[in-house]
C-alpha cells in the first residue's frame, strides 16, 4: 500500500466515522485496519489475528457501523461477544465514541449489574449489542432479547473466550441467531480452539495475520531483572515508580492474595494513587479502579491477569511482570498494555529462580530472547519470607521433574542420604 493509501477516506470510510476517529486521535489505520476494512466492507466473513493494542477493536467497529449507517428499529442488528464484563464495557464505550456524529445505539449486557436498567435500554430499541455470553443467554431465555434481525456477528478475544470455557453457550448462541449473516472473529493468538471454534461459525472465511501468534509489539522494550524473592521485588517496584518517566504503570501478580500485598505496599510507599483489582473486588469496584487509571487520575494499577487482555488504557508508560505468567500466552496479552497505537513503553519482568524456566518457555513462544537487566546498587535485596525458600526449591524440583522423568527432586535425594545415615548408626 502506497503512503498516499494510508488514510482512512483511501479504505472508503465516510466522513462522519474519520472526524469521530479524529477526535480519538487517530489520523493513520493501523495494519490490521489496512487488511481488514476493505475485506469486512465487502461483506466478507474474516478472522483477524492481532495483539491487542494494533487497533483490532476499531478494525471490526468502523465496518460494522458503517454497515448499519444509522439507527434502525427496536431489535439489534449487530451483536459482539465479548468474554469478560471489563471488555463488554469498553467495547461499548469505543462504539459510543465511533458513532458519535450518527444516531446509531448501543447497549452494554454484562452480569453484575442492574437487570432491569438494561432490560429498560432494550426495550428503548438498540442496534448494536456487546454482551457477555452469559448475561445475553439470559435475557434471551426469557423472551427479553430479539435477535431475528441481527445482520453482524462478531466474536473478540476469541482465545479468551475458549479458555474461559463459554463454547457451549457460544454453541447455544448460534443456535438462535440468523443463519444468514456476516461473522466475525478477532483474537490474539490462533490455536486449536479458536480454529474449532472458527470452523463451527464462520463460512469461508478469509485470514488476516497482522504478527505471528503470540509476537510482542515492536513499540514494547522488553528487559528481565533477576531478583531472589517477593520482598526483594518489592524494593525494585519503589525504586521504578521514584522514577516520573513511571507515569502510568500496570503491575501483574499471579494471585489474589499476591496483588493484595503489592497493593498495600506500594499504598503505603508511592505517590499518584494505586488500586487493585481482581475477581474479589465488587464489579462498581473493578470499573471505577479503571476509570481512574484510564484518565489518568490513578498512576499505579495492581491487577491479576482478569485484567491482562483487551483493556485499552491510553500512554500506559510500563507493565511490570511482578510474578512472571505460568500461562506462556499470557506474557504478550499483559505486555500489550503498553505501546499500544504506535506509542513506546517498557515491559519488565521481575523473575525470582523458580521462573526462569517460565521465562524459558515465554522466549521460546515468542521467538526471542528477553535481554537481562542490570540491578541498580541502591535497590535493597532482602532476606526470603517464612517458608518462602523451601517452596521454591519444591516448585524448582518439580521443573526438573517435568523436562527429567528420572529426576526424584533435591528433597527426595536428601531423604535417601538421611535414611542411609540412619543405617550406618544402627
Amino acid at each position: 500500500m502506497s503512503p498516499d493509501e494510508r488514510t482512512f477516506e483511501a479504505l472508503g470510510v465516510t466522513r462522519q466515522f474519520i472526524n469521530a476517529m479524529e477526535d480519538m486521535g487517530y489520523e493513520i489505520p493501523t495494519e490490521i485496519q489496512q487488511q481488514a476494512l476493505p475485506k469486512l466492507r465487502a461483506g466478507q466473513d474474516l478472522i483477524g489475528v492481532a495483539q491487542t493494542g494494533t487497533g483490532k477493536t476499531a478494525a471490526f467497529l468502523i465496518p460494522v457501523l458503517m454497515r448499519l449507517k444509522f439507527a434502525k428499529g427496536s431489535a439489534p442488528r449487530a451483536l459482539i461477544i465479548e468474554p469478560t464484563k471489563e471488555l463488554v464495557i469498553q467495547t461499548a464505550h469505543n462504539v459510543e465514541l465511533l458513532s458519535k456524529y450518527t444516531d446509531i445505539r448501543a447497549l452494554a449486557v454484562y452480569g453484575g449489574s442492574g437487570y432491569k436498567q438494561q432490560l429498560n435500554a432494550l426495550e428503548a430499541g438498540v442496534d448494536i449489542v456487546v454482551a457477555s455470553p452469559g448475561r445475553l443467554l439470559e435475557f434471551y431465555s426469557k423472551g427479553d432479547l430479539v435477535l431475528r434481525k441481527l445482520e453482524v456477528l462478531v466474536l473478540d478475544e476469541a482465545d479468551r473466550l475458549m479458555d474461559m470455557g463459554f463454547m457451549n453457550q457460544l454453541r447455544s448462541i448460534l443456535e438462535v441467531i440468523p443463519v444468514k449473516r456476516q461473522n466475525l472473529l478477532f483474537s490474539a493468538t490462533f490455536n486449536e480452539k479458536v480454529e474449532k471454534l472458527s470452523h463451527e461459525f464462520l463460512d469461508f472465511p478469509i485470514k488476516v495475520e497482522i504478527t505471528p501468534s503470540a509476537t510482542p509489539a515492536e513499540t514494547i522494550d522488553q528487559y528481565i531483572i533477576e531478583l531472589p524473592n517477593f520482598k526483594s521485588k518489592l524494593s525494585y517496584l519503589e525504586f521504578l515508580l521514584n522514577d516520573e518517566k513511571a507515569s502510568k504503570v500496570m503491575v501483574f501478580c499471579r494471585t489474589k492474595d499476591r496483588a493484595d500485598r503489592v497493593h498495600r505496599y506500594l499504598d503505603r510507599k508511592t505517590e499518584g494513587g494505586v488500586k487493585v483489582i481482581h475477581s474479589n473486588k465488587g464489579q462498581n469496584t473493578r470499573i471505577n479502579a479503571f476509570k481512574e487509571f484510564q484518565d489518568g487520575t490513578l498512576r499505579v494499577l495492581v491487577a491479576t491477569d482478569v485484567s491482562a487482555r483487551g483493556i485499552d488504557v491510553a500512554s500506559v508508560s510500563h507493565v511490570v511482570n511482578f510474578d512472571v505468567p505460568r500461562m506462556t500466552e499470557d506474557y504478550t496479552h499483559r505486555i500489550g498494555r503498553t505501546g499500544r497505537a504506535r506509542n513506546t513503553g517498557i515491559a519488565v519482568s521481575l523473575v525470582d529462580p523458580t521462573e526462569r524456566y517460565f521465562i524459558g518457555h515465554i522466549e521460546k513462544l515468542i521467538e526471542q530472547e528477553i535481554p537481562k537487566q542490570e540491578l541498580d546498587k541502591s535497590i535493597e535485596i532482602h532476606d526470603f519470607l517464612p517458608g518462602e525458600k523451601k517452596e521454591m526449591l519444591r516448585e524448582i524440583d518439580r521443573q526438573k521433574q517435568k523436562t527429567d522423568k528420572g529426576f526424584k527432586g533435591a528433597f527426595h535425594q536428601r531423604k535417601k542420604k538421611s535414611e542411609k545415615k540412619k543405617k550406618k548408626r544402627r
